[in-house]
């Protein structure tokens, strides 16, 4: 009898009338070098939206999702970093395994350039993962490779955040809600820009020191500003693109965008 698993397949249109749930041959033996996963957690990243939604959809029959987290079935021949019965997660950049980046584009992304992890089992190259935090379920664990390492990177590899620092958020997505978490166990102060009062008071719940509406406040920059006492901000999290670049600049310190 041959085994099966279900998964989500995109037919190379925009939308997510593109996706489809489909049955595939049940990947069961792993080669040399890789393992094999069952992945019963995977998270939803704007990353993930765009390659279903557009402007460039995702290639004919691919499989969508960059996160995804689950235990280890089987190990193949020499692979030694990893046993059965380990928690993974995968890997945004799998082929960038230390060192520079030297990755300019999505080609080897889960999800993106290559199948990623709306599916019930995988088969991949072992470093393609790396282990999960233990004491994290798996939903809780899946929300890291992406969104999680995205600000760890921005706001402490590459900006040095330091405790007494002031971080400026934008918005309440996974990129802002990391950033706040990580800035605030750090030490910094944090400010957080939404156009929901439920947000922002979900955001000063978590310990944000202060929350702007900003369809309220239209010149939210200079707001921020004030609320520094003029000197601005010591890093934004600027995940808006052109229709917030010009305030996050107004908002912050000389130097100050960090994303």
């Amino acid at each position: 009898m041959t085994l099966i698993m279900r998964a989500f397949r995109s037919n190379g249109k925009a939308g997510f009338e593109a996706l489809a749930m489909v049955d595939l041959p049940d990947p069961r033996t792993p080669a040399p070098g890789e393992i094999r996963v069952r992945l019963p957690a995977t998270s939803l990243n704007y990353h993930d939206l765009g390659v279903v939604t557009g402007p460039l959809p995702a290639a004919p029959g691919r499989i969508p999702m960059a996160d995804g987290a689950g235990v280890v079935e089987a190990v193949g021949p020499d692979v030694e970093a990893f046993s059965v019965g380990d928690r993974v997660v995968p890997t945004f950049f799998p082929t960038w395994l230390d060192g520079e980046p030297q990755v300019t584009d999505f080609a080897t992304t889960p999800g993106d350039g290559i199948d990623g992890y709306a599916r019930e089992v995988v088969v991949a190259q072992a470093h393609a993962f790396t282990l999960a935090p233990k004491g994290y379920t798996h939903a809780e664990a899946t929300t890291l490779t992406t969104a999680g390492l995205t600000v760890w990177r921005a706001l402490v590899v590459d900006g040095g955040l330091k405790a007494g620092a002031t971080v400026l958020v934008l918005g309440t997505g996974d990129v802002s809600i990391f950033a706040l978490q990580f800035a605030k166990a750090i030490g910094a102060s944090v400010i957080v820009t939404s156009s929901s009062d439920d947000k922002l008071d979900c955001a000063l719940a978590l310990r944000a020191d202060h929350a702007v509406n900003y369809r309220k406040t239209p010149e939210w920059g200079k707001h921020v500003r004030d609320i520094t006492g003029g000197r601005g901000v010591d890093h934004v999290v600027e995940v808006g693109g052109p229709g917030t670049l010009a305030q996050s600049i107004q908002a912050g310190r000389a130097e100050a965008i960090s994303h």
